[in-house]
Parts: C-alpha cells; sequence; structure tokens
C-alpha cells in the first residue's frame, strides 16, 4: 500500500528535494505525493481534499506556523494525518511532540532518515460498519483509561517517540532508564518504580531493575551457575530466567518476583 503524503513547506526548493528524496525510497517505502503547500491556510484546504495519511510539514512558514496548524488539526473532529516536521530548527522539537508529532527531522533530511520515520506510521483501524442500533461508543466494561503511548527519546538535535508497544523490557542503569525493542535501545531519564506503577498493567518487573512487557514473555527456563548479583540463587546456584520473544538475552528471575512469574506463566 502507498503512503498518501501532504508536503507544506514555504520554500519550493525544500519541497522539491522532498520530492526527490520520496522518490529515491519509493521502492523501500512506497508513496504517492497527494498535494503541497507553501502556507499553512493552503495545508488545510489540500489536507481535507486529498485526506493524505502522512503531512510532511515545515515549523516556520508565514502567517500560521507549523506548530499552530499541527495543534488546529489535533482538535479537528474528522480524522486527520499523522505529522511529521522537517525543519531547520531543533529548537520546536518538544513543542512537535506535544501535538502528537510522528516525527522531527532537521534539514538537510537524508534519505535514510526519512524512510526511517516513514516506517514508524501504523494507519488507523478501518471504522465497523454499524448496524441498525449498534453504536461506535464503547461500553463502560470496554473503556481504557487515559495511558501513556509513547516514551520521549531526546537524541542528540532530535527527539523520538517510541512506542510502548515496541518496547519489550526496561531496564535500569544507574540514573537512566534503558528501552529495549527489537531494533535496538534508548536511553530516558526516569525511575523504574514510577514506570512499574504507571505501567503495571502491561509490565511485569522480574527483578528488582528489570520490568518486562507481558505480551513479549514465552516462557521461562532454570540456569545454573551464578545468578544476578547473588539475589537470584537458588540451591546450588540454580535461578530462573525469563524467555522473551524473538530475542536471545534471557534476564533473571528475582526469587521475590518468581511466584509473579511462575504465576504468569503457568
Amino acid at each position: 500500500m502507498k503512503l498518501r503524503l501532504f508536503i507544506a513547506d514555504d520554500e519550493a526548493p525544500a519541497r522539491v528535494r522532498l520530492t526527490t528524496l520520496l522518490g529515491d525510497i519509493a521502492a523501500e517505502c512506497p508513496n504517492l505525493i497527494v498535494g503541497e503547500a507553501d502556507n499553512a491556510a493552503q495545508a488545510l484546504i489540500g489536507i481535507a481534499h486529498s485526506k493524505p495519511d502522512i503531512l510532511l510539514l515545515d515549523v516556520h512558514m508565514p502567517g500560521m506556523s507549523g506548530i499552530a496548524l499541527a495543534a488546529q488539526l489535533a482538535e479537528a473532529q474528522a480524522p486527520t494525518p499523522a505529522i511529521i516536521f522537517i525543519t531547520a530548527h531543533d529548537a520546536y522539537a518538544l513543542d512537535a511532540f506535544e501535538v502528537q508529532a510522528l516525527d522531527y527531522l532537521l534539514k538537510p533530511v537524508r534519505a535514510s532518515r526519512l524512510a526511517d520515520a516513514l516506517r514508524r506510521f501504523k494507519p488507523l483501524p478501518a471504522v465497523p460498519v454499524l448496524g441498525r442500533g449498534e453504536s461506535l461508543l464503547p461500553s463502560a466494561a470496554d473503556q481504557e483509561p487515559d495511558r501513556r503511548r509513547h516514551f520521549s527519546v531526546q537524541e542528540r538535535t532530535r527527539v523520538l517517540l517510541v512506542p510502548i508497544d515496541d518496547v519489550l523490557y526496561l531496564k535500569a542503569e544507574l540514573k537512566y532508564v534503558t528501552l529495549h525493542t527489537r531494533a535496538r535501545e534508548y536511553l530516558i531519564e526516569a525511575s523504574l518504580v514510577s514506570l512499574e506503577h504507571e505501567l503495571a498493567a502491561t509490565f511485569v518487573r522480574v527483578h528488582r531493575n528489570a520490568l518486562v512487557a507481558r505480551s513479549a514473555i514465552c516462557g521461562v527456563e532454570r540456569a545454573s551457575g551464578l545468578g544476578h548479583e547473588g539475589e537470584d540463587q537458588g540451591k546450588g546456584g540454580d535461578y530462573w530466567q525469563v524467555i522473551l520473544r524473538d530475542v536471545s538475552e534471557r534476564l533473571p528471575i528475582s526469587r521475590r518476583q518468581w511466584p509473579v512469574l511462575k504465576a504468569l506463566v503457568r
């Protein structure tokens, strides 16, 4: 499926460069440019008509800024495109993610970086066709309280949003917490205790320094030898480890947490 893209940038050369880059990565990220605009007002009209999946948006434009445009789109009742900011200024990264930007790229953009941003897009599920008397409103039992959907990760000149669903486990490293996904690792400044409380529905503590996504656990296994800092050793030096789906690394399970994990995989 081709991603439908709309480009909003007040500089024509920037729009041409983006068009060229999108052509260069079309084989790995099929895409179709459905419209362009050089200001926010034109972009709003073009987006309403073309209904793109993703808006490639500059921050500084005449009249309404890209940040203001994104905020206005976020308040709209109709489905709106995901937004990737592409700008020469790094000072607005946090503002961009307050309006739920998919990514924030600095000019000049590399083709590989643009492709990586586009691959982060996940389409919304299709709206079901309702029968007479049915409603789109969830029942009280089905409603889910507001919860964090992403981790905000700062890396040099950019801020990334890492979906919680992509995180396999979190590990405390001094004053930082490392997020481990199938693709790579990320560092955030956070408390593992506060994250455990916040993410209790989807993550479980396996050790004093590690939380694991419940959906990533596919089993446990006994290991022999020195456990983790001595805390995990049982008789004869044996201890248990958690097996994660599609990951070779094993995480030790502390004696205190073993009953919880045992009940989870039973």
